[in-house]
């Protein structure tokens, strides 16, 4: 599988998950992300540092499963 067709599947991914989410649980989200701008800038860069933590961490498990 190339790169570009990983690359195309994880973002079509991404979009549907978070598509779905909000379909499924609109005033949840709404109320998430009012919460979540309410924060301070160090909160949210903490938050999305640990985000990318957990996305690389992912994608490494990933490669590592699909190498075995």
């Amino acid at each position: 599988m190339t790169f570009s067709a990983v690359f195309f599947i994880a973002i079509g991914g991404a979009f549907l998950v978070e598509g779905a989410v909000w379909a499924v649980f609109p005033r949840q989200i709404r109320r998430a992300y009012e919460m979540v701008f309410r924060g301070s800038d160090k909160e949210l860069h903490v938050f999305g540092l640990v985000n990318v933590a957990i996305g690389v961490s992912m994608i490494g498990a990933a490669i590592k499963f699909m190498a075995a």
